[in-house]
């Protein structure tokens, strides 16, 4: 994927005593008190702070912060608690500015941070006087915020549209390239494994994903709707047997290309959808009516281990089973565990995912974490984020 990227712009010395205006990912949980409970984004987004820095620009830095209403700011909405962590990590007090569209003033070496940008009206509709705006207090424009790849918002695309200059940071190059490793040019067998409560909110994944890997994983809901299309019996678990026909062809699709969905061959099973609910290894074939599957048996754990091992390329999104509860938790254990012990280049993104991730502590283990969860869906489903199109459009001149 052709773009220009800013660490490209440091190195030909385009960047002393440039306005570099950055969209960040500072998007962070917080709790009641406004303090901020988890601040692995904003921690995420500092290389390519004190890069523009170290460059010697002038640095603006904004993200949105929850779903606040445009024009309607209230103190909840407001980016305060970024400013003091990003403050604390980068040794340096970070000035918040409120009310900036109109003009901000900074000087090189100076960072400010400026107010939640979805607080501009019209910003979520990209409009265009907002965008030129934002665009005349740069030279020049850096995308780092994958998470908000697949909206054009104003201050990711409009401001990319009209800036001197538009570029991919290095968080957003880092997914360009690992998405570009995994799917576009991938080492083979390419294994992906989609997980998830219902086929239809991941159905435009598995079609696409079809055409294109070697083995595709199926998990959770998912995994049960696969199974009654393959005249599996389910008992009472979740699943959408309205499309029964879609899965139906998913796999056809697969098989037509000489690859495969593998079906659960064991399942485990509960009477409850409880912590404490008593687990049982059942058959695929001997699910009874009263039965919930809530993860996948052992014995299909161990031939899905074996081979994502064989895998040259793995892309996971979402865990296989009810991981949260330890009586259900050893499909997405065996599997986690599997894909960090494998040779494969592995790619992994969504909030369960990484979550399961964590829980195993794998981290290290897997070739590259993806921070966008609804930009890396639609990057699965074979969609062209608007953050790479225009950054392409832009780089092609």
């Amino acid at each position: 994927m052709n773009v220009l990227r800013f660490e490209d712009l440091i190195a030909q010395g385009k960047v002393r005593g440039q306005r570099v205006f950055i969209r960040a990912d500072l998007n962070v949980p917080l709790d009641d008190d406004g303090h901020i409970t988890e601040d692995t984004r904003v921690r995420a987004s500092i290389p390519c702070i004190e890069m523009a820095l170290k460059a010697g620009a002038a640095v603006m830095v904004t993200s949105h912060l929850g779903r606040p209403t445009e024009g309607q700011f209230k103190p909840a909405d407001s980016l305060a608690p970024v400013a003091r962590r990003l403050g604390e990590l980068m040794g340096r007090e970070v000035p918040l500015i409120a009310n900036w569209v109109d003009g901000v003033t900074v000087a090189p070496g100076e960072l400010v941070l400026l107010e939640n940008c979805r607080v501009n009206p019209g910003e979520k509709k990209n409009d265009e006087a907002l965008a030129r705006k934002m665009a005349r207090l740069c030279d020049i424009f850096v995308h780092d915020a994958f998470g908000t790849a697949h909206r054009a918002e104003a201050s990711t695309y409009g401001i990319a549209q009209y800036a001197g200059i538009a570029c991919a940071g290095p968080l957003l190059a880092a997914e360009i390239d690992a998405i570009s490793k995994a799917l576009a040019h991938p080492r083979r067998p390419l294994v992906a494994i989609v997980a998830g409560s219902k086929v239809s909110t991941k159905l435009s994944i598995l079609q696409s994903l079809a055409h294109n890997v070697d083995q595709l994983i199926v998990g959770g809901g998912i995994a049960n709707t696969f199974m009654l299309a393959a005249g599996l019996p389910i008992g009472n678990s979740l699943a959408e047997a309205g499309l029964v026909g879609e899965a139906r062809a998913v796999i056809d699709a697969m098989k037509a290309r000489g690859a495969a969905v593998p079906i659960p061959t064991d399942v485990v099973t509960a009477k409850a959808f409880k912590a404490d609910a008593v687990a049982t290894v059942k058959a695929a074939g001997e699910v009874a009516s009263d039965d919930l599957i809530l993860d996948i048996g052992p014995q299909t754990a161990k031939l899905l281990a074996e081979q994502l091992m064989a895998a040259g390329t793995i892309v996971w999104n979402g865990p296989v089973g009810v991981f949260e509860f330890d009586a259900f938790a050893g499909g997405t254990q065996t599997i986690a565990r599997a894909i960090a012990a494998s040779n494969a280049f592995s790619i992994a993104g969504g909030g369960d995912t990484l979550a399961a991730i964590a829980k195993y502590g794998i981290e290290k283990n897997i070739g590259y974490i993806s921070t966008g969860g609804g930009a890396f869906l639609e990057v699965l489903e074979g969609k062209t984020l608007p953050a790479f199109e225009i950054l392409q459009r832009r780089a092609a001149g």
